[in-house]
């Protein structure tokens, strides 16, 4: 029998339009460490995670033109952990598929995935944008 790694789904489960591009009790978390909000420490991060994620896609886009899975992989390993430490976990979920399938040789499934993962990308940047536009007008 051969060997063959646990199934990862290609594309995002049917729910995942339908959870937060941005969880809340994981970014509660993060508020923990700044409770009143005093030295802005959510607010910068949420602004480094910002700009991480608009050049990591746009490396992402560039790779994915010249078909570079080794720096498209290495994308999703930088973006599955960051993006999960904000609670932008769909957007994780899905870098670890794209990172995953890239692992294992299986490039040519990628598509799909890599779709997904773009497509969850412009929600986390709505949903940022949209907390620090509010957290802005609230400082």
């Amino acid at each position: 029998m051969a060997e063959h790694p646990v199934s990862i789904p290609m594309v995002a489960p049917d729910d995942s339009a339908l959870r937060p591009a941005i969880d809340e009790a994981t970014l509660g978390q993060l508020n923990q460490l700044d409770p009143q909000g005093t030295n802005g420490i959510v607010r910068r991060v949420l602004e480094t995670y910002q700009r991480s994620l608009d050049k990591s896609m746009a490396d992402c886009a560039s790779a994915m033109a010249v078909e570079d899975w080794t720096t498209i992989g290495r994308i999703a390993h930088t973006l599955r952990s960051s993006s999960a430490s904000i609670g932008a976990l769909v957007f994780s979920s899905h870098c670890t598929t794209v990172e995953t399938l890239i692992r294992e040789h299986r490039s040519g499934d990628a598509g799909p995935a890599l779709q997904a993962l773009q497509n969850e990308s412009a929600r986390v940047r709505v949903a940022l944008a949209d907390m620090l536009g509010a957290r802005g007008s609230a400082t």
